[in-house]
């Protein structure tokens, strides 16, 4: 599939032809854990037999922080803290992107961005959609090569897993840069992916297990969705368990591994099953990923499940079917939503980088929150995160193009 649409003509993204579907330990510990510190006992009062005093307030002051922490990631209006130099457009390239999944809009959303920038420097992109589906990642790589690209662009996925099919490209000097492909963002080591551009994802994480904290007053009881494929969704998925486990009036209930691409089939299940399980005690759920949401609501709402029963956060990526959710506060309360649009711009600037013999950016932008209070603001209304702060028009002064 190539995409490389005329300048000045209208055009429907990636999100418009692939739609997703609609889809004492006091609290002192959590704050601690989630910012890496140990964590200590609180005592006991002598007298009463019940917390002391300071370290209820300890837990007042560290509610408080929490919600600084949480308020902070809500704000909108980023300013552009990235690159404002850099080399100018290398001319007429091709650019082969490998997408992990397609039904991921996430995945879909960055790629709307990479489209749209490719347009913007004068390249070509060709897509490839390895469908989730392991046996056919190495076929993809294997396919976008004899495309001959000039440049290899992997949305999703683990480089570490991917190796066998990227080393061909390495031993061609052709340049990879990587989207949500390693547990860190910047460079892949032992990889030949130059950098892999993300937010911080154990910061999504804790952004993300804090704001369920904070909205359920440090009383949540909490099931947690991850995918073990995936080191970067194990990572983040341990380190939201980590950060509910220490808040003494939560419940971690289950930690469930459930593979994004079957998410389709087994969520309703699986939803109808912690309901059977869990009851009223299942306040919240935590996932890396907002499609998994996409197939527990409709069971939710069979099941006769209001949105003040069970409330929804995501740590990532801000999908148009979860920004719908939170507009109309149905089930989901927040996502840490990727920039994707940008993020996209940003790959081709690294791109572009390393074609001109530079060196890539490693640039990371901050963690933003997405709630029912801001999801109007900075692009909101189109179902998407894009902060107005003027990247596009950056980038092509950067590429010295129009």
């Amino acid at each position: 599939m190539s995409i490389c649409p005329r300048r000045g003509r209208r055009r429907r993204g990636l999100r418009g032809r692939f739609p997703a579907r609609i889809w004492v330990f006091s609290c002192l510990a959590w704050i601690a854990a989630a910012q890496g510190a140990p964590i200590l006992p609180v005592p006991a009062d002598p007298i009463a037999g019940t917390p002391a005093a300071g370290a209820l307030a300890a837990e007042s002051s560290s509610l408080a922080e929490a919600k600084r922490v949480v308020a902070a990631a809500e704000q909108s209006g980023a300013p552009w803290m990235g690159p404002r130099s850099g080399p100018r457009a290398q001319p007429g390239k091709r650019i082969a992107i490998v997408a992990e999944d397609l039904r991921n809009g996430g995945i879909v959303g960055v790629i709307d961005g990479v489209v749209e920038a490719a347009e913007a420097i004068g390249w070509s992109v060709k897509i490839f959609d390895s469908a989730g589906v392991p046996d056919q990642r190495v076929k993809m790589l294997s396919t976008a090569l004899a495309s001959r690209p000039d440049g290899l662009i992997l949305a999703g996925g683990d480089a570490h897993t991917l190796l066998p099919g990227l080393r061909p490209f390495a031993k061609r000097a052709i340049p990879i840069v990587g989207w949500h492909v390693a547990a860190k963002a910047g460079p892949v080591p032992g990889t030949p992916v130059a950098i892999n551009v993300s937010t911080d994802p154990l910061e999504v994480a804790r952004v993300t297990a804090l704001a369920a904290i904070v909205q359920s007053g440090g009383h949540a009881g909490v099931v947690v969705f991850t995918d073990s494929n995936f080191q970067v969704a194990q990572d983040k998925a341990d380190e939201m368990a980590a950060v509910i486990r220490s808040c003494s009036g939560c419940t971690l209930l289950a930690v469930r591994d459930v593979a994004i691409s079957r998410s389709a089939e087994l969520m309703p299940a699986l939803t109808r099953a912690l309901l059977a399980q869990y009851g009223k005690r299942w306040t919240y759920a935590l996932a890396i990923n907002d499609i998994y949401f996409d197939y527990a609501v409709p069971a939710l709402t069979q099941a006769g499940e209001s949105s003040h029963d069970l409330a929804m956060l995501s740590a990532g990526d801000g999908s148009e079917s979860a920004f719908l959710r939170i507009r109309t506060r149905t089930f989901q309360t927040a996502t840490v939503a990727e920039p994707l649009n940008l993020q996209g711009w940003q790959m081709i600037d690294e791109m572009n980088r390393l074609l001109a013999g530079d060196r890539v950016t490693g640039y990371v932008f901050p963690v933003h929150l997405v709630t029912g209070d801001n999801v109007a603001a900075d692009g909101g209304d189109r179902l998407l995160y894009d902060p107005a702060n003027g990247y596009r028009d950056i980038y092509r002064h950067i590429w010295q193009r129009p």
